[in-house]
């Protein structure tokens, strides 16, 4: 063991994994068996896009860590921006890279009615379910479909794939165990954690200061943060992210504020009713969770760093010059040796679990 006792508390502080699982109360078929079986089956259905072409599945892929490998998102066209793996959502408080959706439910609209994703209106969508198999599942949860509003359907549709993509939650992993032997007191079985992966955890929770934005048993504080990547894009312009989020997040309908919400004391929606658009959040993204992130290459809200070295190698020599002005005084070039960045890998790999 070579923590000192002050690594040891910061480690604890990372767990423990998994958490308690916490039904939505957004979402009234949140946990319902029904709703999940509706939700998995939907998930890979091409009925999914106007064109049925792609499903959920088509950039999530169950088979790669429920994303697509690639830089940026392929729906109907390239996207801007890296598509994001579905682990463990249902412990966060902003959803997409920009924070748009305050919800899980809410976040998944956002493919279905975007025309370069899966391309659905209101109207489409609705007719689709109706004209297809899954119409009795859907009424048996949210009764006969003839009277219903478009928008109605659509959200439903959306909740119902939220009580599917909240029970994917990652297990324990190497690091979880040796997190748990700190805490009862085991070292014999905590000395069985790599010395190398040792040293990477000393320099994440110490000179690295890592755990400042992947903090606690999900490994990221769920805000926004610039990490001097370009928001520059292909065809022209910039990404705004945070910036665009807010502005999206306060003219939707769909947020926990809302008449969607099926939570009547509005519990959550605080944190909505107070953000405020700042000047600093242009440029910003959300902070992505750091498990099972050894399987989810390319990184970054471009898919612009293609493995964990790269990543590691990016804030080892961050360029100062390309954080916005208001930019994150936490951020200095790491100044790590070649066997400090192989450390600091290994401790990264084993927040992957089997």
């Amino acid at each position: 063991m070579i923590l000192s006792k002050a690594e040891i508390d910061q480690t604890l502080r990372h767990g423990p994994w998994p958490p308690e699982v916490v039904l939505d109360p957004s979402n009234r078929v949140s946990g319902d068996t029904t709703a999940i079986s509706l939700g998995e089956v939907l998930f890979s259905d091409l009925m999914l896009s106007r064109d049925r072409t792609i499903s959920c599945a088509s950039c999530h892929d169950p088979e790669q860590n429920f994303t697509d490998g690639l830089p940026r998102a392929e729906g109907r066209k390239t996207l801007d921006r890296n598509t994001q793996a579905l682990w463990n959502l249902a412990v966060q408080r902003w959803y997409g890279w920009s924070g748009d959706s305050d919800s899980l439910w809410a976040q998944n609209l956002t493919p279905l009615l975007n025309p370069d994703e899966l391309g659905h209106d209101e109207n489409s969508l609705r007719a689709a379910l109706v004209a297809s198999v899954h119409r009795p599942a859907y009424e048996a949860l949210f009764g006969e479909m003839d009277a219903e509003p478009a928008v109605e359907t659509t959200v439903n549709v959306s909740k119902v794939l939220a009580a599917y993509i909240e029970t994917l939650r990652s297990g324990k992993t190497s690091f979880d165990q040796f997190r748990d032997a700190l805490a009862s007191g085991d070292m014999k079985k905590a000395a069985q954690y790599p010395l190398s992966a040792q040293r990477g955890l000393q320099i994440f929770v110490g000179r690295g200061n890592c755990a400042f934005c992947h903090s606690g048993p999900a490994f990221t504080n769920g805000e926004f943060h610039h990490a001097a990547v370009p928001f520059f894009l292909e065809r022209g312009g910039v990404d705004p992210g945070r910036a665009e989020g807010i502005d999206r997040l306060m003219e939707s309908p769909f947020t926990l504020a809302g008449e969607f919400s099926d939570d009547g004391s509005k519990a959550g929606a605080w944190a909505v009713r107070n953000v405020r658009f700042q000047h600093g959040n242009f440029g910003a993204f959300r902070v992505p969770t750091l498990r099972r992130a050894a399987r989810t290459a390319p990184y970054m809200h471009d898919g612009s760093l293609r493995d964990l070295a790269s990543v590691i190698q990016h804030y080892n020599q961050i360029d100062m010059e390309r954080l916005h002005s208001d930019g994150e005084a936490i951020l200095r070039p790491l100044g790590l040796s070649d066997q400090d960045a192989e450390d600091l890998e290994d401790f990264l790999r084993t927040l992957s679990d089997d």
